[in-house]
């Protein structure tokens, strides 16, 4: 098996592949077209900000590859900022469109010190194949908010419920970084890659 990690210049690229390694799988860090499309998972790290990222993926010619590689059903990983583009726009860059693959929003919190971090226990949904009730390491100023909120795979809480992550068919991504989060985050990717 193939995973691509998508290199956009956002961070964690290296938490991502120190995590990888644990694994008998074959990954690349890339950001050439035919290598995302010929993979056979995708991974969208991140972590920075929304319109930069957003800028990045339209720079590299990346915004049509990870739409078409969603569309075709290849396993998507979505971590961080990689779950926030997702969605149609956020309160971070409110002119900026984001990848409008679910509908929705991502809004600042409005309470506590942000950004969270640290580690917060989810509250897993039935839409769930990956994810435990366990605690995950969480770094972000900034959640999703689906229109849709069957898509919702995890809940957490700070000062407010929010969605941690989302799952639809191949698509999984979440706010709090699996890669940072010890046996549980391995066990995230373990059952990912396992899929």
């Amino acid at each position: 098996m193939k995973i691509a990690v998508i290199d956009y210049g956002a961070g964690n690229l290296c938490s991502i592949a120190n995590m990888l390694d644990n694994f008998d799988c074959e990954y690349e860090l890339t950001s050439d077209e035919k290598k995302i499309l010929s993979a056979d998972k995708i991974i969208f790290p991140g972590q920075g900000h929304f319109a930069q990222a957003m800028r990045n993926l339209d720079e590299k010619g990346l915004v049509p590859v990870i739409k078409e590689s969603i569309n075709s059903g290849k396993y998507f990983l979505g971590v961080c900022l990689g779950l926030q583009v997702l969605f149609e726009k956020s309160e971070e860059a409110p002119r900026v469109e984001g990848l409008g693959v679910f509908r929705g929003e991502v809004l600042k919190f409005k309470e506590g010190k942000i950004p969270q971090i640290g580690w917060n226990k989810l509250r897993t949904t039935s839409n769930n194949r990956v994810l435990s009730d366990d605690y995950f390491y969480f770094v972000n100023s900034y959640y999703v908010k689906p229109e849709d909120e069957s898509i919702v795979s995890a809940y957490c809480s700070y000062y407010i419920d929010f969605a941690a992550s989302v799952e639809k068919d191949n698509i999984f991504a979440m706010q709090f970084h699996p890669e940072k989060s010890a046996k549980a985050g391995y066990d995230v990717f373990r059952k990912w890659i396992e899929l």
